[in-house]
């Protein structure tokens, strides 16, 4: 009985992690460029169970052995084995801002932050006071000569990522876009910002078919399906409850023994 505790408690562990992510994920629904987040469970081994009575061992001339019947398997609950990221292309928002741009197709945005380079999504970028392109929480964009300085908020950025001043019709840079390797594998840092690792892979500039569109203009929202997500909110309440029932019901029966059986038979 007092196995079922734990696996009612590994149940609801797990249940929450989910809840979390929804959570999160509703949060930022209208965060642009952002991805949601999916909690994988996985279960523990199984332990088979057997018949133990005496019927169920054989002595012979050479020893005994077991061949008592299995009757079934026993889990042992479930733990949350990662927190995986859904990266699926979201939809396109026009805002005719010549500063926004979106990527369609896989790929990142490359900016500078104090702790080194970082990737993203979002491309709700603005013109800094010295001309330089930057994000809303004010992070340089990379080109790939380094960040983008232009004069002004005429400029124009054509599908490869080509930054050209259309004033002096002078080519200014390109936008720094990255792939890797094991991409589902990124961290987000928060800011809408993601870092590597060792699993993910080192970033590599993105080109020929790899290459994601560049639309200037225009936005990229989050994929995060609210109907869908308030669906699997409610999925997982139950679950919840259904693990917190077993737990009483575990109790309620563990009290029957120590109170009743353990009485009588003391």
């Amino acid at each position: 009985m007092i196995r079922g505790w734990y696996i009612g408690a590994s149940g609801m562990n797990a249940q929450q992690n989910r809840l979390d992510a929804i959570a999160n994920n509703l949060a930022n629904v209208d965060t642009t460029g952002f991805k949601r987040d999916v909690a994988v469970s996985k279960a523990f081994s199984d332990l088979i169970i057997r018949r133990t009575q005496a019927d169920g061992v054989y002595t012979t001339a050479d020893g005994s052995y077991d061949v008592a019947p299995i009757v079934g398997s026993l889990g042992l609950g479930v733990e949350t084995n990662e927190l995986f990221t859904d990266f699926d292309q979201g939809s396109f928002k026009s805002t005719d801002t010549s500063t926004d741009m979106a990527l369609g197709g896989k790929g990142f945005f490359v900016v500078q932050t104090p702790d080194g380079e970082r990737f993203t999504r979002n491309g709700n970028f603005l013109l800094g006071k010295e001309g330089i392109l930057l994000t809303k929480d004010g992070y340089p964009v990379l080109g790939e000569n380094g960040p983008i300085a232009v004069e002004s908020d005429k400029f124009f950025v054509n599908e490869d990522g080509m930054i050209i001043d259309r004033e002096n019709d002078v080519y200014i840079d390109r936008l720094k876009i990255v792939r890797f390797e094991n991409e589902r594998y990124l961290k987000k840092q928060g800011e809408s910002l993601w870092d590597t690792n060792l699993i993910a892979g080192s970033p590599y500039v993105a080109e020929g078919d790899e290459r994601p569109r560049v639309l200037q203009g225009f936005t990229e929202t989050s994929n995060v399906n609210v109907v869908n997500e308030m669906v699997q909110m409610i999925e997982v309440n139950r679950a919840y409850e259904a693990n917190q029932k077993s737990i009483q019901t575990e109790d309620d029966m563990m009290d029957t023994l120590w109170s009743k059986v353990a009485v009588v038979n003391r």
